[in-house]
């Protein structure tokens, strides 16, 4: 086996065609959907074998829409009698808000079964919900993140690509997906061939262990180490901030010389910057979760509500209120035309 792969890899009975569900949730992201299924039909015309086949699943059988407004036909629905290797679920959007009680369950019966359980994007949160990331590594897109971990504090996801622990697949999305499959096809088929389908994208190798984004100081330009063990100790305490004195005793300087570092590489204060970071993470937990306000206020660092309702207006130009039933109405678009997007194995 390759080092390339992660330790704890897919135990997966073997077979000559493996069959891959595609549990698709409206409005799952089409990039992601796409970087996963792609290496699996590349796998099976690079080979000339009939590697893999998949199965486009939705909670009632009808065409699911994606977050593009792109629709892809289901060829059944969730609790059908079919058999599955692997079941790999997309969600995007707002996972938090789906709640399909038969859904959790058919999920739990694939995995008494022994089918291996991915979650790509926010697919890992409906995991969670259905308790199947208990004592398993995993990871979720770092949007989901903050409302992921309101909801289940026992986890402690990474901010990883992927993880693949013991019959539990989860992706950040995106291109990841990619990663992902190609480490699945690695593990199925060797090395080779997964390198042939990277090359076939124009894809090189990275890890399961690759970050999914920059540092906070790499995107804010931080060149001071200070400074950027600072912002690090900010992004770990959103909840209950640190005041400046101990900010600054942390990282070994006065407040005036941090104040400095803030003001001549951030061009704001302490204050200024930590502020934003809290909102940040505020207006993630109003879009992405169903938290109530006065929570997810409490979730950010602010003392009150109302505090936290002004602050939020000025910032983003409305409130917290009006921030979720704005993205609440986007969400609630109709559905377009179904157009037939179930790819051939060999097709192109």
């Amino acid at each position: 086996m390759s080092r390339h792969l992660p330790r704890n890899d897919i135990r997966l009975p073997r077979s000559d065609t493996r069959t891959i569900g595609f549990l698709l949730v409206p409005d799952f992201s089409l990039l992601s959907y796409s970087s996963a299924i792609e290496p699996l039909r590349a796998a099976n015309l690079l080979s000339g074998k009939p590697l893999y086949r998949w199965r486009h699943v939705s909670t009632d059988g009808a065409p699911v829409a994606a977050s593009s407004g792109v629709s892809v036909a289901a060829d059944g629905k969730v609790g059908d009698r079919a058999s599955y290797d692997t079941l790999l679920v997309f969600a995007a959007g707002n996972p938090s808000g789906f709640d399909h009680a038969p859904t959790l369950s058919w999920l739990r019966a694939l995995a008494r079964r022994g089918v291996a359980i991915g979650g790509v994007s926010g697919g890992p949160y409906l995991l969670a919900r259905a308790g199947l990331l208990d004592g398993h590594r995993c990871t979720i897109h770092w949007m989901h993140l903050p409302a992921f971990l309101e909801e289940f504090p026992h986890l402690r996801p990474s901010m990883n690509l992927y993880e693949i622990d013991r019959g539990r697949l989860t992706c950040a999305g995106g291109i990841g997906a990619l990663d992902m499959v190609c480490a699945m096809i690695e593990a199925d088929h060797g090395q080779a061939l997964a390198v042939a389908v990277r090359e076939w994208f124009l894809h090189g190798h990275r890890p399961a262990d690759h970050p999914q984004r920059p540092e906070l100081f790499e995107q804010s330009g931080a060149r001071s180490p200070h400074l950027a063990e600072a912002l690090k100790l900010m992004r770990e305490r959103l909840e209950l901030p640190l005041s400046r004195d101990e900010l600054a005793g942390t990282v070994g300087l006065s407040v005036r010389q941090l104040e400095r570092l803030f003001a001549g590489q951030l061009g704001a204060t302490i204050g200024e910057t930590y502020r934003s970071l809290r909102l940040d993470r505020a207006r993630i937990l109003v879009r992405e979760s169903v938290l109530p306000i006065t929570e997810i206020a409490v979730a950010s660092g602010f003392g009150s509500a109302s505090h936290f309702s002004r602050c939020f207006k000025e910032r983003y130009g409305g409130s917290p209120a009006e921030e979720r039933r704005k993205e609440s109405a986007r969400t609630r678009r109709p559905t377009p035309l179904a157009t037939r997007a179930q790819a051939r194995p060999n097709g192109r």
